[in-house]
């Protein structure tokens, strides 16, 4: 076996790494900003190492790796520098796929929380990974960020440790289809208002910049709050899946914006029906976003894909979607109604657990492949 060699993500030949997520402007070291960011390697040599610096203040950041695309490694790492075994003892000659990636989804509630990839050691050399040319896009909500993916149904705490990328309908649907993805996810948000009737918690708001999920000094260090540069990586089709979180917030008290001092409040009719004033409001927050999602991807297929914890937007998003074709023209756009989760495919926190994924990837993967002729 021969002596382990460092090597800076930087120094490695872009032939021979596959970079996972939005990036903005640093690259060294590498941030997984999202869930589902990664970085992928193949390698031959008996022992594979990578550098990791992390930082949080409440939510700890988790990770996990793949080894030939089977689950090896998922763990929480605490604040600094972390070196981490990927791979020991194998036959030398042998090349290994490695792939490590973020599970936690950016935290808008964690300013600090960061995975920073600095390098990778090894006895072996580098080779030449596979490029995907399908590129996709998810946006969502704690679905997407896979919020109780792990853990029991008991199990009720917000907690990091039971979101996911590795049980995941975004990720699993992208690996079926043969897709790079990228992932922008926040749970508790929606496509106008989050789940409390805060109206500061809407996707659209954060979309055009790298990461606007996160603020303070950390984003400025890495360039997070800059404009994301939309022609560095065009997807064939972006899945929204957005609504849950809308149509909770009619089911919620009124809430006080701290930044305005006005309160916010989705109301409800007497019969239990949605006020029709403020699901218009939700319904143009949708096509307003159909329209910045084209804007800057101008042939991607968008698919506003919903239903995984119930389905009473449906209606509402529909009407979007045609109000949106009217207003434009734009027929490159269709609603799917993805499989609800039902008591035996629940997870932790009353969430979408594993099988509710799989059930959402096996549904997409085929809606998707008619769609895009794959």
């Amino acid at each position: 076996m021969g002596e382990l060699r460092y090597f800076a993500v930087n120094d490695i030949e872009d032939r021979n790494i596959n970079i996972y997520g939005r990036l903005g402007r640093v690259r060294q070291p590498l941030p997984l900003l999202f869930n589902g960011s990664a970085v992928e390697i193949r390698v031959s040599g008996s022992d594979l190492w990578i550098e990791v610096e992390t930082d949080n203040d409440f939510h700890e950041p988790w990770v996990a790796y793949e080894l030939n695309g089977a689950l090896m490694g998922r763990q929480m790492l605490l604040p600094g520098k972390h070196r981490i075994c990927l791979f020991r003892n194998m036959d030398p000659a042998g090349i290994k796929t490695v792939k490590f990636y973020r599970e936690l989804q950016a935290m808008s509630e964690d300013e600090k929380c960061k995975v920073l990839v600095h390098g990778f050691e090894l006895n072996g050399e580098f080779h030449e990974v596979r490029k995907l040319t399908r590129r996709l896009e998810f946006i969502g909500d704690s679905i997407t960020s896979g919020e109780g993916s792990y853990g029991a149904v008991t199990d009720t705490d917000w907690l990091a440790m039971y979101m996911s990328a590795s049980v995941n309908y975004a990720v699993m649907t992208a690996k079926e289809l043969d897709a790079d993805y990228h992932i922008l996810s926040q749970g508790g948000w929606g496509v106008f208002c989050g789940w409390d009737n805060d109206p500061r918690h809407n996707i659209p708001k954060v979309y055009e910049k790298v990461c606007g999920l996160v603020t303070g000094p950390l984003s400025k260090e890495l360039g997070m709050d800059e404009p994301y540069d939309f022609t560095s990586w065009q997807p064939d089709a972006i899945v929204v899946n957005l609504g849950t979180n809308d149509i909770t917030s009619f089911s919620q008290p009124p809430l006080v914006n701290p930044e305005d001092g006005k309160t916010y409040k989705m109301r409800r009719n007497e019969d239990g029906s949605l006020n029709r004033e403020d699901e218009l409001k939700v319904e143009n927050a949708a096509v307003n976003f159909l329209k910045m999602l084209r804007k800057n991807n101008p042939k991607a297929h968008l698919a506003w894909c919903y239903g995984m914890l119930g389905c009473d937007l449906n209606l509402t998003i529909t009407e979007a979607i045609a109000k949106y074709k009217e207003e434009t023209g734009d027929t490159n756009v269709s609603f799917f109604q993805l499989p609800n989760t039902t008591m035996e495919t629940f997870g932790a926190h009353m969430h979408p657990g594993k099988k509710s994924h799989e059930n959402a990837t096996a549904a997409l993967t085929a809606y998707l492949r008619e769609k895009l002729n794959w």
